[in-house]
């Protein structure tokens, strides 16, 4: 397994926790409801990371545009979530448009998904 495929599984297993974690303590802050928002994306991020490291693993064409694909969803996932959990918990702005463009990344990462999943012709054995 590539040194990309286990950094993306790591970052998984973050996205999970820092999802968990941030629910936990959603459900016990008042108006929590940017922190639950920023636990349901962490969650989200953890399992995209987590399919698109098993699929591109049974791909011979495609496989790049998955993983830059995922790449930039995971990005996309920490910057977005980031930005809230700061918010809801420090009342700190990560940076002025941090948010946005975190969520403009998880969707060009989608895209780029999608633009890998076209050319998957050719499944390893």
């Amino acid at each position: 397994m590539t040194l990309w495929l286990r950094s993306l599984l790591f970052v998984a297993g973050l996205f999970g926790a820092a999802g968990v974690g941030a629910s936990a303590v959603a459900a016990h802050l008042a108006g929590g409801t940017s922190l639950a928002t920023a636990a349901q994306f962490f969650l989200f991020g953890a399992l995209t990371l987590l399919g698109a490291v098993a699929v591109s693993i049974t791909l011979l064409r495609g496989r790049t545009g998955i993983l830059v694909g995922a790449s930039a969803i995971g990005l996309g996932t920490l910057l977005f979530s980031g930005d809230l959990t700061l918010r809801a918990l420090m009342d700190v702005k990560l940076l002025w448009g941090t948010a946005p463009t975190g969520g403009t990344l998880m969707i060009a990462g989608w895209l780029m998904i999608a633009i890998g999943g076209v050319r998957a012709t050719c499944w390893r054995a």
